[in-house]
Formats: structure tokens, sequence, C-alpha cells
């Protein structure tokens, strides 16, 4: 099964499993390609947000008019703020961004859910370094890699490049299908 994809200088199709990195400088604008992939050629999709809550991710997705009633979004934030959170179907919570086992759970279960061609977009990686290390972050990844894979779905992950030693980076570049590369001018790079 292929995947249609809508990012410039990217092939237009990907095949089922494929993982992408996207790599951005910190003050970088990233929500267009973030939502130019979630609502191209997607029947669900699930957003893992460690970095906003599901209010904010709501708010994106309506400005940007995707479909919501095909998201599901994972809330990483609102418990360890003490927000008011309501658990339906459509927003899951974990306590915080470094409950990484939950996170990885959390998406198996929405992928074991759902039918059809599904997308995850986790914004970001950065924000789990942040929360626990480049380890326990990286062996996450490689779990949620291998989940898309068994499950014929595919991901986007961010990555804010500036912030992490090259070497860092390198070593995220190094787990993924692919890489997206977003300038600070809005120039986009990709290698396939």
């Amino acid at each position: 099964m292929d995947y249609a994809l809508a990012i410039d200088d990217a092939p237009t199709t990907i095949p089922a499993g494929t993982g992408i990195l996207l790599v951005h400088p910190s003050t970088a604008e990233t929500d267009r390609i973030d939502t130019d992939f979630l609502k191209t050629d997607t029947d669900q999709f699930l957003v893992i947000s460690t970095r906003t809550t599901a209010r904010e991710v709501t708010q994106k997705l309506e400005h940007y008019e995707v479909e919501e009633d095909k998201a599901t979004i994972l809330d990483a934030l609102s418990v360890e703020r003490g927000y008011t959170r309501r658990q339906s179907d459509d927003v899951r919570y974990v306590s915080a961004p470094e409950d990484l086992d939950g996170i990885v759970a959390e998406t198996r279960r929405f992928l074991d859910e759902t039918e059809g061609k599904r997308r995850i977009s986790l914004d970001s990686i950065t924000e789990l370094i942040y929360y626990t290390d480049e380890q326990r972050t990286r062996e996450a990844a490689e779990r949620l890699l291998a989940i898309l894979d068994e499950q014929d779905a595919v991901g986007l992950f961010h990555l804010a490049g500036g912030v992490h030693d090259e070497s860092v980076v390198d070593e995220f570049r190094g787990l993924f299908d692919a890489v997206v590369e977003l300038g600070r001018a809005g120039t986009v790079t990709t290698t396939f």
C-alpha cells in the first residue's frame, strides 16, 4: 500500500511503514507541512503532542482545515500541567512527555483500533529528549517506527535541529527512511 505525500521536493507517494523525520529550526513554522501530511490520503490520524495541549492541536487542525473527524489527539502536557482534561474517543492523555511507554502504548492502541490509511505525527522528539534523554527517546522512536511498519501506517516526527548537537541530529536521521529539512527561509529539501 502506498500513501500520497504533499511535501515539496518529495516523492508523490511513499510506501506503508515509512517514517519521516522533519528537521526544522527551532523558530520555524512547521504547521503547514504537518497538516498537509495529515490531511492527504488519510482515513485516520493520531497527533502525539508533547509541545502543545489537545485544545491547541484542535485549533491548528481547524485553522488548516484538516478533517477533525479523522483525528485522535494524544496530549502529553495537560495532566502534568494540571489543566482540565476530558478523556474521549478522540482525545487521550498520558501523564507527561516523559511517559514514553504510555506514548508507545497509546500509539499501538490507536493503530490496533483503526483501519485503512493511518498516519501519526509526533511533535516533538526535541521535547521528549528535553523531558527524558537522547537514549530513551531514540529507543521510543525505534519502537514507534517498528509499530508503523508492522501496522502499514506512516509517520512524521518533528526535531528542532538547531537545539541539538549535530551528532544527535545525525543519529536520529539514521533511524528514519526519509528526512525533510525545513530551512529558516521556509525552503524544503528532502532525502528519501
